[in-house]
Order: structure tokens, then sequence, then C-alpha cells
């Protein structure tokens, strides 16, 4: 068959990601502060914007008949990105594929504020700021990195000039928990031996939490390791060398510590588990109030009602009036292009804000559904969930739900949480039905450390005993995981931790 040029004509369909669906996208994933910001951005960009109150209503200028020309494109199937977008959908792996007619929006409103889940609408209102005020002020200050370890000084250092040298230390140490001055400059401002202030360093590093008062990033695992009984010589000499870690020379790595792959593979899983930056468990000063961006209150007849937190969400509209006086005074080309983008645009950032909070609403509540034990009871009712899980249920995408999920805060009667918390991984039942979420396990460890004999400590064994007597069956190195992710020290920190209470 001869090769040669021919011209051939074909008709395809493809859906391109146009800036306004990009942003669209964008949008699902800030919070109501971030979109906040967005929106005085909006709001200094393009004129016709306006805030407005809650009342008033109607169609904006110019939306009824997009509204009439997206209609057309959909059934002829030409529509564009953009009207795709405006009708609750998207490309694949970035979809907005909510058909607002399936929403249970408040009748009476028609806004998509609020939404009651499995009860009628009440009147509970999001836009007071009542809610916003009460959960701003829940944010405190816990105690600082010096004061934690102050506190313990007294009775651990030996003698009086070992506590002043190591609350001296202390004060030097950065947020991290590491001492970035020369001991040598230390003797040097205290008037005292070398020796000396290497004592009150080492008073310092024995408190808690494990690994403060070190210099350098080594030195800090070192202790950790040694708490943990693992500083063995073969980890010494990986401590010793994280240069060569760094750069992956594990074979090298392997020879020095004199082990084979298996030993390696564990010594590395162990130094993993270290935290490399200690004192950062503690805030170094008041901490950030959380605005929660969803409120869930509990409605009538077994309901919820979810809402929008509207104290933190501005109400934007088009200002006909506005629109009409600058299109009055548009006499070339250029001017009245200006105007109709303008428009377009401002219409487009509204249509878009609503779909957002249909989504939101769509989504939370799913998730409160999902999780009714929780809000119900606690978090030791909280379910296996997972985002694939969501999204099925609301035929959406699942990095939609994903998007919607993040930087986002829900607050409840219990407090107030990120929605990416109510996704849990599940563990087994020891009686094999069914699983039980992560959350729920840590919850017991929880209720079982804080119940335990200050002089019968349990270990991890021991706690995997009692959990699996409760119905969760999990391997020892789960529960170790389990417990240093909510905070709780060893068998042996706590040992030595409540020693030091008993003592104060």
């Amino acid at each position: 068959m001869a090769l040669g040029p021919r011209l051939d004509l074909r008709q395809t369909q493809s859906l391109v990601m146009t800036p306004q669906l990009q942003q669209a996208i964008k949008l699902l994933a800030l919070s109501n502060l971030e979109l906040e910001t967005f929106i005085g951005e909006a709001l200094d960009a393009n004129p016709l914007l306006d805030i407005g109150n809650s009342e008033g209503g109607g169609e904006t200028a110019g939306e009824a008949e997009a509204r009439d020309e997206r209609g057309d494109a959909m059934a002829e199937g030409t529509a564009t990105a953009d009207q795709l977008m405006l009708e609750g959908r998207g490309e694949a792996d970035a979809p907005l594929d909510l058909d607002p007619a399936a929403l249970d929006i408040d009748r009476e409103t028609g806004d998509g504020s609020a939404l009651p889940l499995g009860g009628e609408f009440s009147d509970f209102s999001a836009g007071s700021g009542e809610e916003g005020l009460a959960i701003e002020e829940r944010g405190g200050s816990g105690p600082t990195l010096a004061e934690h370890l102050d506190a313990q000084i007294g009775a651990v250092a030996p003698d009086q000039q070992s506590a002043f040298i190591a609350r001296h230390i202390v004060g030097l140490l950065d947020e991290a928990g590491y001492l970035p001055v020369p001991l040598r400059e230390v003797a040097g401002e205290l008037g005292i031996s070398l020796s000396e202030a290497e004592g009150g360093l080492k008073v310092v590093q024995s408190l808690d939490p494990t690994g403060v008062g070190a210099r350098t990033l080594s030195e800090c695992l070192a202790l950790q390791a040694m708490e943990a009984d693992r500083h063995d010589p073969a980890m010494a000499r990986l401590i010793d060398n994280l240069d060569l870690l760094a750069k992956g020379n594990f074979a090298q790595l392997k020879r020095m510590c004199g082990v084979d792959d298996e030993d390696f593979a564990d010594m590395l899983a162990e130094l993993r588990s270290y935290d490399p930056k200690p004192g950062l468990q503690f805030g170094g000063g008041e901490s950030e109030p959380v605005v929660p961006d969803i409120l869930v209150r509990a409605g009538p007849k077994d309901g919820w009602n979810i809402a929008l937190n509207q104290a933190t969400l501005p109400r934007l509209i088009v200002n006909r009036p506005y629109y009409v006086e600058l299109r009055q005074g548009c006499h070339d080309k250029a001017s009245k292009a200006w105007l109709s983008e303008k428009l377009a645009d401002a219409n487009w950032l509204m249509k878009a804000l609503d779909q957002r909070q249909k989504t939101i609403l769509k989504v939370t509540a799913e998730i409160v559904k999902q999780q009714e034990g929780f809000f119900r009871k606690g978090v030791s009712e909280l379910r296996p969930l997972t985002l694939r899980t969501i999204a099925e249920a609301i035929e959406m995408h699942e990095s939609t739900v994903s998007r919607v999920t993040s930087n986002k805060y829900l607050n409840c009667e219990r407090g107030t949480f990120e929605l990416k918390y109510f996704f849990t991984s599940g563990v087994a039942s020891a009686d094999g039905d069914g699983a039980v979420s992560a959350e729920a396990v840590k919850a017991q460890i929880r209720a079982l450390v804080d119940a335990e004999d200050p002089k019968n400590i349990l270990s991890d064994d021991t706690l995997v005993d009692l959990l699996k007597e409760k119905g969760f069956d999990l391997a020892r190195r789960t529960v170790a995981k389990y417990r240093e992710a909510i905070g709780i020290g060893s068998s042996v920190q706590r040992r030595r931790q409540k020693k030091l209470e008993g003592v104060g």
C-alpha cells in the first residue's frame, strides 16, 4: 500500500479544563476563611460584584439567558466545559458531578444553605454568628515546652545546683527541644566547670519527652533508642551515620552494622518511629482558634440539622443598577465586550459558589449518616469509613469528596473536628463480625492506660490481651503504633512519669 499525504475530516468531542472549571475545582478545597479571602480579591477585580444581605433574590442580569443557552447546548450535546460545570459536571478525575435537583434543600428559602437529614428542618440558624463566636473561644493555650520540663526538674535533679543549671539550659532550648548553644558557652555564662554543665544537661536529657536537650539529630535519636532499650552497637553505628542513610547507601550501612536485610529493615522501622523534634509536641504560646466551616446540631424526629457557617461566608450579588448605569455609558465595542466579560465572570462565580455549598452539604450529610453513632454516643462508635464509600453513596467522584473534606472543620455538640477525622481505617474484630474504627481502638487504649495502676503499668502485650477481651484483634506492633499516635508513652516512660507525679 503506497504512502502519501491526504486530507481527512473528523468530528470529535472532548471536555477541556478551562480556567473557570479549574477555578471551580479549586474552590472545593478552600476552607470558609480561605474562601473569604478569595471573594475579597474577586470584589476588588470585578466592579459588578457586591456583598448582599440574606434577603432579596431573583435572577441576576443575563442569568436567565445563560440558563436557556445552557439547556439548549446540553440537549444538542454541544455544551462547553463551563456549561457542564454549571450543570454540576466535570472531567473524570476532578468532577463536579452533583445534580442540584437531588439535594433536599430548604423548601421555604430554596437557597440550599441548610440541609436537614432524617428529620424536618427546624429553625437552627447558622447566620447568627453565635455559634461561630463560641467556637472561636475554644482555642486555648497548653503548657509550653519550658513549663513542661521545668515542672519535672525538681524531682529529677540530685541537688539544687544541678536543678539551677538544668533550668538555665531549658531556657536556652529551641522550639524543637534542641540545645543550640555550645555547652562550654553555657558553663562560661554561669561561671561553672564544663563537667557541672554536662551534669545539668544530663538532667535535662532525662526529662520527658525523650530526646530534649540533644545538640544534634544523632544525639536526639540515640537518647530515644536508649529509652526504648534498642541502643545496641548496630543501632549506634546506624545513628552515627545518618548522612549515609540520607544518601540511600543501604548496602554500605548493612556492612558497617553487621546485620542482614531483615534486621536492617527492623532497625529502619524503629528509627522512623522516633521523633526528630520532640519539643514540637508542646505549644510555644497561644494556639490559633479553629473556626468551623460546617455546623451540625440534633434536629427533630432523631434527625440532624446541617448548615454552613455563614458567619465566615459572605453572600455575593451582582450590582444590577451599577451594571445598567455602566451599560448606558458604553458606546464602543471594546467597552461593551469588557462589561459583558465582567458580567459573565460575576454570574459564573456565584454559580460556582452555590455549587460548592451544595456539594459540601451533600458530602457532610452522608458523613453524618454514616457516622451517626459517633454524634450520638462518642468516639467508641466511630465506624471504618473511606472516601470511596461516601463517593459511591452520593454518586460523586472520589476526588471530589477528597477536595470537599480538605481543610474543612465540622462543629457539633462533641466539639470541632476536621472532616478527615471521620475517615478512619478498620480493625478486624476478635469475633470476626465486621470491623471497628481505628479511632475507637485508640479511645479504648487511652481508657485502659488512664485506669492502670501506677504500681502495675500495662505493657503492650498486656494491652493486646485486654483489647482482645473487648473484641479488638490486634498485633502488639499495631497497639504500639496506636499508643504512640495518641501521645501515650511506653510502659517504661509511663512508669517513670507516674513515679515523678507520686513524688510531686
